[in-house]
């Protein structure tokens, strides 16, 4: 691996979070608001974090996102990085990368069968690590879809197995998102059915490998993440929880207060929100001790 992996920001976040059995609040951030959000709640609570921009982000406004996110991060008291999530193509998987601002990216390939995802991830982690840049990787399938990425709803919800969490480590990923009955957006009459005995068997073959991250946590509770913390999860990516408050306030106060004012409160909203999620996690008061 680059000598270059040795400066990442993002690396021994997750490091500390395992070693200290709690989840890093990672905040799916669509605007100023919601990075700016992520930061003062984490600040607030002397919380670890990471900023989380879609491949829309760059879609929308090219590199100002990503280096509105780069600065505040970096400008912050507390360890804080920048993470792409789901990027779905070889081709927004290096643009993000040769682009500066990243800490990781998620290479996210479990569209393509299997044996085309494992070649694509090895030669886009090898372009990431040769950029400093850490990755993540997502054996299985999780069903659903979110704002920003493709919806995958229609395919086949896949879980992950152990020997399968094996193949994707010796793809060199940093860290992996197995499928264990999570899934992104709603969960629907369904409700969450987590399978904790594979996510603990994934974690026993290759939890000392990599970092495990967790997808589609929005409606978890405290117990939920507690266990998914104790069977070696270490970051928590957050979406609906950050950004409803935002919308909230916009419904119902737009064209009622002066514009800056609207700007201030949603931002104040979201930013309580991640304040609940950090203590959730259990992450509050471990910023001191992370780097």
């Amino acid at each position: 691996m680059a000598s270059t992996m040795k400066e990442n920001r993002a690396l021994p976040i997750l490091v500390h979070a395992r070693k200290n059995k709690y989840g890093v609040p990672s905040m799916c951030c669509y605007n100023t608001e919601g990075i700016l959000a992520t930061v003062r709640a984490a600040e607030a609570k002397s919380s670890p974090a990471m900023i989380l921009l879609f491949p829309w982000a760059i879609q929308y406004a090219g590199g100002l996102l990503v280096h509105l996110a780069a600065e505040a991060a970096r400008g912050s008291s507390v360890p804080v990085s920048v993470h792409l999530d789901h990027a779905q193509t070889p081709e927004i998987v290096r643009q993000a990368a040769d682009m500066g601002g990243f800490d990781s990216i998620m290479v996210d390939m479990s569209h393509y069968e299997k044996e085309e995802n494992l070649r694509l991830t090895t030669e886009l982690t090898k372009y990431c690590h040769e950029r400093g840049i850490a990755v993540e990787a997502e054996p299985g399938r999780i069903e659903g879809g979110e704002d920003g990425v493709s919806d995958t709803a229609d395919l086949e919800g896949l879980l992950t197995t152990p020997e399968e969490a094996q193949e994707f480590v010796d793809c060199g990923i940093d860290w992996l998102a197995p499928a264990f009955g999570n899934v992104h957006g709603n969960y629907g009459p369904r409700g969450v059915q987590l399978e904790y005995e594979r996510l603990d068997s994934i974690d026993k073959k290759v939890g000392n490998k990599v970092e495990l991250v967790l997808h589609g946590s929005d409606p978890f509770t405290k117990e939920i993440f507690g266990k998914c913390i104790q069977h070696g999860v270490s970051k928590v990516n957050i979406n609906k929880v950050l950004n409803a408050p935002c919308q909230k306030v916009w419904a119902e106060k737009s064209g009622k207060i002066p514009f800056t004012a609207l700007i201030e409160e949603a931002t104040k909203e979201m930013q309580k929100a991640v304040e609940e999620c950090i203590v959730l996690l259990g992450s509050e008061g471990k910023a001191v001790s992370v780097l």
